[in-house]
C-alpha cells in the first residue's frame, strides 16, 4: 500500500452509495502522501494545516472534483463549515458504534451547510446504524467489513417512513399525509 491508506485493505471495495452497492473509487491517503490526479481523500486536519503551495494544490484539486474530505473523530463540521460545498465528497468517521457525533455533523453539513455532495460515513459503520444515518442526511455508507452489504441494502426496506421529519422531508408524518 505505500504511503497510501485504503480505508478497506480489499482488491475492490464496495461501499453503499444510494441504497445501491456500488465499487468505491476514492482512496484516503496519508497526511504525507503526494496527491495524484486520482480520486483522493485528505484528513482536515492535513486540509486546515496546509498553506502557500500545498493548500493551493488541495484547492485545485478540490475545484476538479477529484478531492474529498475526511471529519476524523473531534473534527465538527462547523470547522468546515461552508467550505464543505466545495466538496465532491465528505466521509464523516465513526469511530466506535455508540459514537453519535457523527450524526449532527451530517445534519449540521446538509442543513446549516448546505452540503449537497456524498456523505459518507466510516469507520465502525453498522447494520442497524443505515436507516438513522440516511435521516440524517448521509448518502453514501463504508460498512464495517464484517457487515453484509447485501443484507444491508435489503434493511432500508424495514420502514417505509417515521413520524418525524428529516433532512430529506422536514415535514412530520401527518403534514405528509392529505
Amino acid at each position: 500500500v505505500g504511503s497510501e491508506m485504503c480505508i478497506r485493505d480489499r482488491d475492490m471495495t464496495q461501499i453503499i452509495l444510494d441504497k445501491q452497492i456500488v465499487n468505491d473509487d476514492w482512496t484516503l491517503v496519508a497526511d504525507d502522501a503526494a496527491l495524484s490526479a486520482a480520486q483522493e481523500v485528505v484528513n482536515f486536519s492535513r486540509w486546515a494545516a496546509a498553506e502557500g503551495a500545498d493548500k493551493d494544490a488541495l484547492v485545485a484539486k478540490r475545484d476538479t472534483g477529484t478531492l474529498g474530505i475526511q471529519l476524523n473523530a473531534g473534527d465538527t463540521a462547523d470547522l468546515l463549515a461552508t467550505e464543505s460545498q466545495g466538496f465532491a465528497l465528505i466521509n464523516v468517521e465513526f469511530p466506535k458504534f455508540a459514537d453519535g457525533r457523527g450524526y449532527s455533523a451530517a445534519r449540521l453539513l446538509r442543513e446549516r451547510f448546505g452540503f449537497t455532495g456524498q456523505l459518507r460515513a466510516v469507520g465502525d459503520v453498522l447494520f442497524d446504524q443505515l436507516f438513522f444515518m440516511m435521516r440524517c442526511g448521509f448518502n453514501a455508507m463504508a460498512m464495517r467489513e464484517d457487515q453484509d452489504l447485501d443484507l444491508a441494502v435489503k434493511g432500508f426496506e424495514t420502514f417505509s417512513s417515521s413520524y418525524q421529519g428529516d433532512v430529506n422531508d422536514t415535514r412530520p408524518l401527518f403534514r405528509r399525509r392529505g
